[in-house]
């Protein structure tokens, strides 16, 4: 089914027999505020490294997998059957950055973060942007001589300013992607993105919001006051700060939906067991046509889904137009997130007074899924996307 390769079903299985390693401590990490013991998060950390989950979608020559985007996605729809993020531990560097790191970004921060030695957190949503990232109010000012990359002496500084919110991971990260608009020379207005070590004097954690989901990784509101960064930590060049967060964001979408797609197999394997065992008035629920239809609904709406984020998938390894590829995300993060949380409700529905408790995946699932409908770019905001597109290109360009 779906045309995997040999080499395809070896990693998917990989990951599937890791996950299900994992699903055995959710309720433990959302009994205790998402944490788990640090020797069993070392322990997972470990156990990804040793199948060659952690950075499947970096280049072997920095020691990652080396994986197709097809396999990357295979990857994380296996970790999206975990509720908690303990799923996350199987981490995804930002594979954009190698092309254009220069050699000191590779050893300082590509590197590192391939081998699980550091970690990064992206601070580029704020108060008044987000999903829209070109309304942003941070600054970049450039002081202290020219602004050339160098190897970490030379070039001159940057002084970032600006509250960031949202930026999730914060507390396990030791270096940020900043992203702020250029206050002066030649790139004024245009954007620049910079990595920031942390902790770094003028960071600081403004508050720490509580959200619905019971995960270990936080997403505080975070300032930057008068943060100097060296000309070396400046990413690409001035002006080009749009064209990474636009890759981000395409990636990113495209892991959405693949966690999606394994969130919404383990809630659809999940309640037709319950409702093949659950009995009212002599009968299971499954026989019921309500239920029936719930289950239908669920297990015909997640087939679409998986078939179109796996060909968006095959999409980027076969090298479409890039604009092409991003409405394709776009429409898989649509489609799947929102697929996603239609069965989460029907779980929740048929497990009934069960699908309440914490305990359950389903309650669980209910909560974590939501917010997949709004980070990395709201369903609204895809939805503009995908018809931008399609009045440009018309609609046989993109499906």
């Amino acid at each position: 089914m779906y045309g995997l390769s040999d080499e395809d079903l070896v990693i998917q299985s990989r990951a599937r027999s890791f996950a299900d390693e994992l699903i055995p401590f959710e309720v433990q990490a959302e009994m205790d505020s998402g944490e788990l013991p640090p020797d069993v998060t070392a322990g997972h950390a470990k156990r990804a490294h040793e199948l060659g989950l952690h950075s499947t979608n970096m280049p072997t020559e920095l020691g990652g997998g080396g994986c197709s985007m097809l396999q990357v996605v295979l990857v994380q729809e296996q970790m999206g059957r975990v509720t908690n993020a303990l799923g996350w531990v199987a981490a995804t560097p930002p594979s954009w950055l190698p092309p254009i790191a220069t050699p000191y970004q590779i050893e300082q921060f590509v590197r590192p973060a391939v081998a699980g030695e550091r970690e990064e957190c992206y601070a580029i949503t704020e108060e008044g942007a987000g999903s829209d990232v070109a309304g942003l109010q941070a600054t970049a000012r450039r002081v202290q001589g020219d602004a050339v990359k160098g190897d970490g002496e030379a070039g001159g500084e940057y002084v970032l300013n600006g509250v960031k919110w949202h930026v999730t991971s914060y507390n396990t990260a030791d270096f940020a992607f900043f992203q702020g608009v250029l206050a002066d020379g030649p790139h004024a207005g245009e954007h620049a993105m910079f990595l920031v070590d942390l902790p770094s004097p003028g960071v600081t954690v403004v508050r720490n919001p509580a959200y619905s989901h019971t995960i270990s990784h936080h997403h505080p509101i975070v300032e930057f006051a008068d943060v100097r960064v060296p000309a070396s930590h400046l990413i690409g060049a001035e002006g080009d700060g749009m064209t990474f967060a636009y890759e981000w964001f395409r990636f990113e979408r495209l892991m959405v939906a693949a966690r999606c797609l394994g969130a919404a197999e383990r809630l659809t394997s999940e309640m037709t067991t319950f409702a093949k065992e659950r009995q009212v008035s002599g009968r299971p629920i499954s026989e019921f046509g309500t239920v029936a239809a719930m289950l239908a609904d669920s297990l015909t709406e997640l087939f679409a889904a998986r078939s179109l984020v796996y060909e968006t998938a095959r999409g980027i390894d076969r090298g479409n137009d890039v604009k092409i590829a991003h409405a394709q995300c776009s429409m898989a993060k649509l489609y799947a997130s929102e697929m996603a949380g239609r069965v989460a409700d029907r779980a929740v529905q048929v497990f009934a007074g069960r699908g309440y408790m914490r305990e359950n995946v389903a309650e669980r699932f209910y909560r974590e899924l939501r917010v997949e409908r709004i980070w990395e770019g709201t369903s609204e905001v895809q939805r503009a996307i995908i018809a931008a597109q399609m009045t440009k290109r018309g609609p046989a360009a993109l499906a």
